[in-house]
């Protein structure tokens, strides 16, 4: 893909997918025999850029010919075929069958009370017993600060006793 006149390294590095996972697809599908020259990986880098660039280009058309505003698989397999790609569609499909398979698999994991593995009458007993506790260490804390504001109350009472007394005894004495 060329880069955009006035363009900086890091803005065309933005627009390329990351060379190390296109560096292990061709390690894993070649030869171990077989190497490659860096101009030659870096040219399928490019390669693999513009095909995704000119396939989302594509499906941004039928988009905007269809007047959504989000691509779906729909688009982008349409525009497989509009390409000359039509070969690729079938397993554009599959893959995409098993991404959704994937992401409702993850759905259902991420479902916390199901990975549990415990009833749900437990969780609810559990649940009941934890606001019971909540509710005693309430009650608890509410007695406690009563208990301290009788004896403050008491210590007032008190102090106001003691001072009345002493005031009592000057008066006396004058």
């Amino acid at each position: 893909m060329a880069s955009a006149p006035g363009g900086s390294a890091a803005e065309e590095e933005e627009l390329t997918i990351p060379r190390a996972s296109i560096y292990k697809l061709i390690k894993e599908i070649l030869p171990s025999n077989t190497r490659v020259a860096n101009e030659c990986r870096d040219l399928i880098v490019n390669c693999c850029t513009e095909f995704i660039h000119h396939i989302a280009s594509e499906a941004n058309n039928i988009c905007n010919k269809h007047q959504k505003k989000t691509i779906n698989a729909d688009h982008v397999l349409e525009a497989l075929g509009i390409l000359g790609f039509a070969d690729y569609q079938d397993d554009a499909e599959a893959v995409l069958r098993d991404c959704k398979a994937v992401a409702a698999k993850r759905r259902r994991q991420s479902n916390r009370l199901e990975n549990l593995g415990i009833p749900e009458e437990e969780l609810y007993r559990r649940q009941q017993e934890l606001f019971a506790k909540a509710r005693e260490e309430q009650a608890a804390a509410e007695q406690q600060q009563q208990q301290w504001t009788q004896i403050q109350a008491a210590a007032a009472a008190q102090l106001a006793k003691s001072q009345a007394s002493i005031e009592d005894d000057e008066d006396d004495y004058s």
